[in-house]
């Protein structure tokens, strides 16, 4: 019969051996990626000047958008003596 406290043993110094393993290999990967990658730049800000030029574009492209669709309105007054 196998005796279930020697394989209980053995699985758990295998397990053991597992973790290290992987452990080591996330020190590595995160050596890695450190080394290569100059980390996140975060959000750009913007002067008052160029703010000035994006209000003042926007403004631009809003107005002609709207010009665009644009209904033609309608004459105001009283209808046409010929509708009735």
């Amino acid at each position: 019969m196998i005796d279930l406290t020697k394989v209980i043993e053995e699985l758990r110094a295998r397990r053991d051996a597992i973790e290290r393993a992987i452990s080591r290999l996330e020190e590595l990967r995160d050596e890695t990626n450190a080394d290569n990658c100059p980390g996140r730049r975060g959000r750009k800000t913007m002067g008052q000047e160029e703010r000035r030029q994006v209000s003042a574009r926007m403004k631009s492209y809003w107005k002609k958008r709207r010009q665009q669709t644009r209904v033609p309105e309608m004459p105001t007054g009283h209808p046409p003596e010929d509708a009735a």
